[in-house]
């Protein structure tokens, strides 16, 4: 499912600042964070080795694509993968709204999802949905400040969402002008499992056990297909003089790792 939280253009030290867990079926096969793609085009991002997308990635001309999934009762069969979304971008010479148009015009072939499409070197974010169902695409700037994204639109106010922003900037707040470590983040604000209230709940169509057991920040649900739950933590932090850094806190063969990879954006 995914939840996403950042601070952008809003910060006197990051220029952006976002926290990302990743949540899928542990048995998923999957690649930690780390260079890969052909020529001048190299992402920088973990990859979904069955889909061959990503959830989240990022280049060193300074583009950022990340996505999370919609919580809804029911997939369309055959639909096309949105792993391959943050892609689309990534491997583009267009712009975030350029990309979030033409996805925006392919939407109803997706299942339900949220893409964040940013270009740091101009400044531009762009949110693209493609729910509520029945209703056109969602495109729209995102403003600098704060902002959290689970598995409904932009800046919903779930349980958890409400809980992480209110974190989030808490944390913000006490470290004041300095620079935030990552590491500081994850473990204060990303590995939280409390879970919502049973009553405040989204109505979302969904099994409310199912709703009750993704209704945590870090997510840990036993299933008939197996453990489902937050697989990894990422980071990633651009300082205004374009200095950036990605810290990953992943999950391999039941063993928690972590690692950074620096890189400055031309």
């Amino acid at each position: 499912m995914c939840i996403a939280a950042w601070v952008w253009q809003a910060h006197p030290v990051h220029q952006l600042l976002l926290l990302l867990n990743r949540d899928e079926f542990h048995s998923r096969p999957t690649k930690a964070v780390g260079w890969w793609g052909e020529g001048s085009k190299k992402i920088l991002g973990g990859r979904d080795v069955l889909g061959g997308g990503t959830w989240m990635g990022c280049t060193k001309d300074g583009r950022l694509a990340f996505l999370t999934n919609v919580l809804e009762p029911d997939a369309m069969p055959g639909a096309r993968t949105r792993g391959d979304l943050p892609l689309r971008f990534l491997q583009s010479n267009k712009s975030p709204l350029e990309v979030a148009t033409e996805v925006a015009k392919e939407a109803d072939e997706y299942n339900g999802f949220n893409l964040v499409l940013a270009d740091l070197t101009t400044n531009v974010m762009v949110y693209v949905s493609n729910r509520p169902k029945g209703q056109p695409a969602t495109v729209q700037l995102v403003s600098p400040g704060l902002h959290v994204l689970s598995n409904a639109r932009l800046d919903s106010p779930w349980q958890k969402a409400i809980r992480l922003g209110k974190s989030f900037r808490e944390l913000l707040m006490k470290h004041g002008d300095d620079e935030v470590e990552a590491k500081d983040i994850v473990e204060r604000l990303m590995t939280d499992t409390t879970k919502a209230d049973k009553d405040r709940l989204p109505n979302t169509g969904c099994d409310p056990n199912w709703e009750h057991g993704l209704s945590s920040i870090f997510i840990e649900v036993q299933t008939d297909e197996g453990l489902y739950g937050t697989r990894s933590t990422a980071v990633l932090s651009v300082n205004y003089d374009g200095e950036a850094s990605l810290y990953e806190k992943y999950l391999e063969s039941g063993i928690w790792k972590d690692h950074t990879v620096h890189y400055q954006i031309e």
